[in-house]
């Protein structure tokens, strides 16, 4: 089986730019998924976002999730629970308004850092996407202006935490999905695996791998690059050893953005692919996910479609 895609991002400073963008582009077109080492944000930084965020689920969530097991009835499943998730989160909006400062039991030092975190995976972000732009043939900034709503894109962050399970085998972390949005930037656990995307049919591990980011791309990145690059279903295995730190964010289109395949990327196509990718408006997919998240992605984009057509 293939190895899971790592991609120094320091090697496009240099002689190995075009093989490093080769490789971004198939990971992008046949992945879904990827790994970026060397992208510029500080180890010691990360070091202390992991610090606090680990601190922050034992003194403030750990109870709380132990008390949902125990209400839920979750702790000695005997048939396998499919309407739920293994895990304890909050979310952080950063953009287009912060709300970061009315989040409760956050330290004033983790409020801080997490502020900070969030410019700088915001600017990962946009680098990122002016590569997707450049291995597809568009303009520099085409996909951060197709994000833009009228006050610019969305952007949060998912801090999860997934406790040890003792019936790893009767739920999961989190379920397979796609994610709706754009592009995904995810810092985890340097030790405790789970994560799973499904390739060809079979499911592979990402591995854990200290100071990394995990990026994987949205249904938005399918539908603008007209299919070109997959959003790819990925789901969180439980583990009976070892609590999993998650820290998902999400730079996602404004919700009022129209989003629909970029005109160079379909020009040159066949008909019928011309025509397999809907136009809508963002905040109209969302709505639509709410409720679909746990299922496949194709008739989300045929409902879209439709109401597109009426």
């Amino acid at each position: 089986m293939a190895t899971f895609p790592v991609i120094n991002l320091e090697k496009l400073n240099g002689a190995e730019r075009s093989t490093t963008m080769d490789k971004i582009n198939d990971a992008c077109e046949n992945w879904g998924f990827f790994q970026v080492l060397n992208h510029g944000i500080p180890h010691d930084f990360l070091d202390t976002v992991e610090r606090l965020t680990k601190e922050h689920y034992k003194k403030c969530m750990e109870q709380r999730f132990k008390e949902l097991v125990a209400s839920k009835a979750l702790e000695g499943l005997q048939a396998e629970v499919t309407d739920m998730d293994w895990e304890s989160t909050f979310y952080i909006r950063h953009l287009p308004q912060s709300n970061v400062a009315e989040i409760p039991d956050l330290t004033d030092e983790y409020r801080n850092v997490m502020k900070e975190f969030a410019v700088k995976l915001e600017n990962l972000a946009e680098e990122l996407l002016d590569l997707f732009c450049e291995n597809l043939g568009l303009e520099k900034g085409y996909l951060k202006m197709a994000f833009n709503g009228s006050k610019g894109p969305t952007f949060g962050t998912k801090v999860s935490n997934y406790p040890p399970c003792p019936t790893p085998d009767k739920i999961k972390g989190l379920r397979a999905h796609t994610d709706a949005g754009g592009i995904i930037l995810l810092f985890q656990d340097p030790i405790v695996g789970g994560l799973q995307i499904l390739k060809n049919g079979e499911w592979v591990d990402v591995p854990p791998m200290r100071h990394s980011f995990v990026i994987n791309l949205g249904d938005q990145l399918e539908v603008i690059s007209n299919g070109r690059y997959r959003s790819v279903e990925h789901r969180v295995m439980t583990q009976t050893q070892g609590s999993r730190m998650s820290i998902a964010s999400f730079y996602n289109p404004g919700s009022d953005a129209i989003i629909y395949p970029a005109p160079a990327l379909v020009e040159n196509e066949a008909e019928e692919k011309k025509e397999w990718y809907p136009k809508f408006v963002f905040e109209d997919y969302m709505k639509l996910y709410a409720g679909m998240k746990f299922q496949a992605k194709e008739p989300r984009f045929e409902a879209m479609k439709a109401t597109a057509t009426a």
